[in-house]
């Protein structure tokens, strides 16, 4: 049946107009999207996780030890098996923490502290052996017992590491993290005592000793509190030329310089003149004292003299403790650089003496 060209015209246009559908009113809602509840299932006991755990430790070394690779199922379950092995306090993504940071921060001042009250106190003992009119030699002889003891513990120590989890689980505290793997610093510290006995006057063995033990703490406890806040000391220091380790600050440089100067002056001014020291190396009266045939010009005793020898022995403290020597500890190179140099300036100092 052939139909006419007017309605297949027709139909084509019928066929390509939309079809009109009645419009859904506004007032329709749609339906909600259906809602899925994850839900945690309740922890396993403790004993299943555990066995949990070897199985899938287990599971895994044989997967890497046959040359298997390792599927995605397999690298969850690996995943999930460090987590519940990794501490608390420990990142996932091996990222610090600020609160194990804060932490970390906390135990480390905390662990310096009776390191520092043991390092200081050596001078509260010095100080009371001198005025109690203690034997130079007995202290000499104590000190060399015990090193007698400390070097071989040390040696042991570096060599042996089941006696070394043994000594730092008992000593470890008092120990930095840089001298676990090397000498420890209490060896540098009684042989630098040792030299200044054995070697220097006594006077100037005591200062040594003082200079050690509270410079030494002064300049570190400021360095570490207010260090960044000031600038870094140069890499030479200034007319001298000599090297300044790149670490140390101002403000530890300035505490040492005080306290150096602080040292000198209490103890020529009051503690030896206290203990009828005739032999010390600076006295009210005479001051440094004349030798035979210097220029003896020049008063070096009274305030002027005092305040003129304080400060440089706080100069010399600070340069001493600041100096970049390095791999030598500066326990042992302190009180024997500075305890020397103050000596030599009261020499120089005695061929001006009036």
């Amino acid at each position: 049946m052939t139909i006419p060209a007017n309605d297949a015209f027709t139909l084509a246009l019928a066929h390509d107009s939309p079809v009109r559908r009645p419009s859904r009113s506004r007032s329709i809602t749609r339906s909600p999207s259906p809602k899925i509840a994850f839900t945690t299932p309740p922890p396993p006991p403790l004993a299943d996780m555990k066995r949990r755990s070897g199985a899938r430790h287990r599971k895994q070394k044989s997967s890497v030890s046959n040359g298997a690779p390792t599927a995605n199922g397999t690298l969850a379950q690996v995943d999930e098996n460090d987590a519940l092995e990794r501490p608390r306090s420990q990142p996932t993504n091996g990222h610090a923490r600020p609160a194990d940071a804060a932490v970390k921060a906390v135990k480390k001042v905390d662990w310096e502290i009776p390191r520092k009250a043991l390092h200081s106190s050596i001078g509260f003992l010095t100080l009371y052996l001198y005025t109690s009119g203690g034997s130079i030699e007995r202290v000499v002889v104590v000190l060399a017992g015990a090193l007698c003891v400390i070097v071989p513990a040390d040696v042991l120590r570096l060599n042996w590491p089941r006696f070394e989890r043994i000594y730092e689980r008992a000593l470890g505290f008092l120990m930095r993290e840089s001298e676990k793997k090397q000498s420890n610093g209490v060896i540098w510290y009684i042989l630098g005592v040792l030299f200044v006995l054995s070697l220097y006057p006594k006077d100037i063995a005591v200062m040594s000793i003082l200079i050690l033990s509270w410079a030494d703490t002064a300049a570190s406890t400021f360095g570490r509190l207010w260090g960044s806040l000031t600038p870094r000391l140069p890499a030479r220091a200034p007319l001298l030329r000599v090297p300044l380790a790149p670490r140390k600050s101002l403000a530890g440089f300035l505490a040492a310089a005080l306290t150096g100067a602080g040292i000198a002056f209490t103890f020529w001014g009051w503690v030896a003149p206290a203990v009828g020291d005739a032999h010390a190396g600076w006295a009210w009266g005479r001051g440094v004292g004349a030798l035979e045939g210097g220029l003896r010009a020049v008063p070096t005793g009274g305030w002027a003299g005092l305040g003129v020898v304080s400060v440089v022995a706080g100069l010399v403290t600070a340069l001493a403790e600041a100096l970049d020597l390095g791999s030598l500890d500066d326990n042992l190179t302190l009180p024997i650089l500075s305890g020397g140099c103050i000596w030599g300036f009261l020499k120089v100092l005695s061929w001006f003496s009036a």
